[in-house]
């Protein structure tokens, strides 16, 4: 009876953490960290909300000061998907994914 109720609370519990997923399903097709940003808007559609952050690059001069020498920008996109499914939040910088969430 132990081992059966173990089996039941280790293939249970794990899916209710948070967890970065290599791949997320968005109605009939899966999407992973891979896909253009384009492909995910295609598979998944508009995100429930965006932020969106603009940071300086920075590097050393050879006087011992710095400068600025790009901007990176960070996009953090979440799909609110329901009660009966985990939201997705995504992480886009400079117009790449890099990571998918499932998170509960």
């Amino acid at each position: 009876m132990r081992c059966i109720l173990f089996i039941a609370a280790a293939t249970f519990f794990p899916a209710m953490a948070s967890h970065a997923d290599d791949s997320v399903r968005c109605g009939n097709y899966i999407v992973n960290s891979d896909a253009s940003v384009d492909e995910l808007l295609d598979k998944c559609g508009t995100p429930t909300t965006k932020e969106i952050t603009e940071d300086e690059v920075w590097a050393p001069t050879e006087d011992g000061g710095r400068r600025t020498v790009g901007k990176t920008v960070t996009q953090v996109w979440t799909y609110d998907r329901g009660s009966r499914a985990f939201k997705i939040i995504v992480t886009i910088i400079d117009n790449k994914i890099k990571t998918i969430v499932s998170t509960p």
